[in-house]
């Protein structure tokens, strides 16, 4: 048998929302399993290949933890792991690659466990639930700590934030979760965490109902971004920029270094060009991409002619469709 599983970039945080608020985008990566192929190979493809060489799978470690957890031995199998999400920019790239094996494992062993059911094993491997929640459930989620589900903020697909993308700054240069939170101080004055729990609870319900005054408001934080702008130096002047050239907000986009600003559809091409004109008078290398949200999440691909049944349980066909087109500006 041989299926792909494709799972979404994501940008957790959106500002005030630290390790609880995720946004799937529609950039993705692919596992290919084949269980015809070489048993034991794993081929990486795409431009996070070369990054991805000499570390752990985490897919086929996310495939390993599942069967272990279910009592269960995977069958000889090839994998292939194709990164276009950029790995180490705080775009999710590892959140995907792991929910993406997780479902590979469910499909392979056809254990037909919930999105649920996966949520809480991503979470405990990833150590929070937002980036991981948008990868498996889409669009916008919140995740709740003691909750087993992730809240789906607007659970209809592509309604995740009506009428608005976003225009993400990707530099060159990598960045180090380990190191982002490393830079953040072991406690924060109260009048900053109380302005986070407001700023937090706003923006949740702005991408809840679409209120894009809640979403502008929402979109400003005092609880890691001030710490990790001393990481990154184009922080404040690339929100700055985007925020007068018409975004509702701008954020650091996870851990970083990538800058994510929410944009209305007709504001795009000029948040997207003054942002590379910002990061170009900064000396900073990359390119500004426009991303829709994704209301998907991760899914099975099923390929034509492939075996649909893995003892003895049938398995879904979804068909897929062509990899989003993502405009970009580049900044040599």
């Amino acid at each position: 048998m041989r299926f792909t599983v494709r799972a979404p970039a994501s940008s957790a945080n959106l500002g005030p929302g630290f390790d609880a608020l995720g946004l799937a985008l529609d950039l993705w990566n692919e596992v290919v399993v084949d269980t015809d192929g070489q048993p034991g190979a794993v081929i990486l493809e795409g431009p996070g290949a070369e990054l991805l060489a000499n570390r752990e799978n985490l897919s086929l470690k996310a495939m390993r933890v599942l069967a272990e957890e279910r009592g269960r031995e995977l069958p000889p199998f090839a994998l292939t792991a194709r990164t276009d999400v950029p790995v180490a920019r705080g775009l999710g790239s590892s959140a995907a690659a792991l929910v993406a094996g997780l479902l590979a494992a469910d499909r392979l062993l056809g254990l037909g466990l919930s999105l649920d059911e996966l949520y809480a094993v991503a979470w405990r491997m990833e150590g929070h639930g937002d980036n991981v929640g948008a990868a498996l459930y889409g669009g916008a989620i919140l995740a709740v700590p003691g909750v087993a589900t992730a809240v789906r903020l607007r659970p209809v697909a592509g309604q995740a934030a009506p009428g608005l993308v976003a225009v993400v700054f990707i530099p060159e240069v990598t960045g180090a979760t380990w190191a982002a939170r490393a830079a953040l101080p072991a406690l924060v004055p109260h009048p900053d965490a109380a302005f986070n729990v407001a700023a937090a609870a706003g923006l949740a319900v702005g991408l809840r109902t679409g209120d894009r005054t809640l979403i502008a408001a929402g979109m400003s934080d005092r609880l890691h971004e001030p710490y990790r702008s001393r990481l990154f130096p184009h922080l404040e002047p690339l929100k700055a920029a985007a925020r007068h050239a018409g975004a509702l907000g701008a954020c650091l986009s996870g851990a970083g270094p990538s800058v994510l600003a929410l944009v209305t559809e007709e504001a795009v091409p000029t948040v997207a060009a003054v942002l590379a004109d910002a990061a170009r008078h900064l000396g900073l290398t990359g390119e500004s991409v426009t991303l829709e949200v994704a209301g998907q999440g991760a899914y099975v691909v099923e390929e034509p002619g492939a075996a649909s049944e893995v003892n003895g349980v049938a398995g879904s066909r979804i068909s897929t469709r062509e990899p989003a087109q993502v405009p970009a500006v580049r900044v040599p």
